[in-house]
């Protein structure tokens, strides 16, 4: 700095002129430089996160919950709000349950699944994997659950019901035809299997769920080091005659990709039904022989000694080499069979639990992690959401915490 613009010690007045210049300045330009004291910060953590205006009470009490020094009680207060519920976590659930991530889409039995468990504290970690749905309270007078349309939970959305009040706990295995041990969390809900089982080869299920739940895309996790020998028949060795571009390029994704959706082999989406459709012990399907869907020897012909789903075996070959570095439990197995298992291998990774609380972190400070600031207090929400049994109200309070300003 110039001698000509340096301050004198000890000239609290000429500073203060000087600030109060600069904020006049930014004042002309649209932007705040206040000091944010306790009221402007509970109202800002209550907008964040209810995304509505507090009542003078509520404001009131946060107030001196963060003048008190208890500002994760203010956080807490926040969330009592039901636009909460029937907002911010609808909004943040939305866009994972279809493949063109809109936000724009019909209150459904995965989203209300996701509001529930978070109201709940239930475990983040058993979204993948609990045989858990929830619906509106009988007493309502809705539309029954049903496997082959949304009518209850679009009947809920229309009718504005408090989803903070009104959602109900229930086992998918009681108003589904599933059995108990396949249901896998919003994996098998009705929603999710319209979205990513329908048509194709299941492979959407997988590659959504890493994105939506592991903030990891296939293009990020390839490997091309490890064994092809789980790759299907409909996969080209040589894509336009070319081997080089599978050896090089296709076979980074599906060496692990495949292991993990056989665990998928039993489901379906019947797109004629309207419904998921799940091959029970003692199923033979006409096409495969086994209880397989025939979606899995789709165009058998391209590479015809590829491999053959015979069950629903899956292994995680994405714990050795480069994508140990998920984070997998080593707890765990790390294979077994089912939908249910394996969507708990997923949900207890390191990139799991990081990917919620990043998730979160943006959706209450309006921004991706941008900063080493940042980028520490990730690292600390992540320990404090595993810390706290995967609660991610905590993650929320925590977010909007720090981002409250000053």
């Amino acid at each position: 700095m110039s001698e000509s613009l340096k301050l004198p010690v000890g000239a609290p007045t000429k500073r203060k002129g000087l600030r109060n210049l600069t904020c006049a300045a930014l004042i002309v330009l649209g932007v705040s430089c206040a000091v944010a004291g306790p009221r402007e910060q509970a109202r800002r953590i209550h907008d964040r996160i209810a995304g509505v205006p507090p009542s003078h009470a509520v404001l009131d009490a946060m107030e001196a919950d963060i003048a008190a020094g208890n500002d994760l009680q203010a956080a807490f207060t926040a969330m009592e709000n039901s636009a909460f519920y029937n907002v911010t976590l609808k909004n943040l659930a939305a866009p994972w349950t279809n493949e063109a991530q809109s936000v724009f889409v019909p209150l459904n039995d995965y989203t209300a699944t996701v509001i529930g468990m978070v109201r709940d504290d239930v475990p983040f970690t058993e979204l993948l994997s609990a045989d858990l749905v929830y619906v509106g309270d009988p007493a309502l007078g809705l539309p029954p659950y049903s496997m082959t349309n949304n009518d209850h939970y679009e009947a809920l959305e229309a009718q504005g019901i408090d989803l903070k009040q009104h959602l109900v706990a229930v086992t998918q295995s009681s108003v589904t035809d599933l059995p108990a041990e396949a249901t896998a969390g919003i994996m098998t809900s009705r929603a999710a299997a319209k979205a990513f089982f329908a048509a194709g080869t299941n492979r959407a299920m997988y590659r959504f769920t890493m994105l939506n739940h592991l903030c990891a895309d296939l293009a990020e996790i390839k490997d091309n080091t490890l064994p092809p020998d789980r790759v299907r028949q409909d996969v080209s060795r040589s894509p336009g005659g070319d081997s080089r571009i599978f050896l090089n390029n296709c076979v980074g994704c599906h060496t692990g990709m495949e292991p993990l959706t056989q665990a998928y082999a039993y489901y379906d989406f019947d797109e004629a039904l309207g419904r998921l459709v799940y091959n029970r012990k003692g199923t033979v399907d006409p096409e495969t022989g086994t209880r397989v869907q025939k979606k899995y020897l789709i165009n058998a012909n391209t590479f015809k000694y590829g491999y053959v789903t015979r069950d629903d075996r899956w292994d995680n070959y994405w714990r050795q080499g480069r994508n140990a570095a998920l984070g997998w439990d080593p707890g765990l197995p790390g294979s077994g069979h089912g939908a249910k298992s394996m969507g708990r291998e997923l949900a207890h990774s390191e990139a799991f639990a990081r990917c919620q609380v990043k998730k979160v972190f943006k959706a209450v400070c309006l921004r991706a992690p941008g900063d080493a600031a940042d980028r520490a207090q990730v690292d600390a929400m992540v320990a404090s959401f595993k810390n706290h049994n995967y609660s991610l109200k905590q993650v929320f309070a925590e977010s909007a915490v720090y981002c409250k300003g000053d």
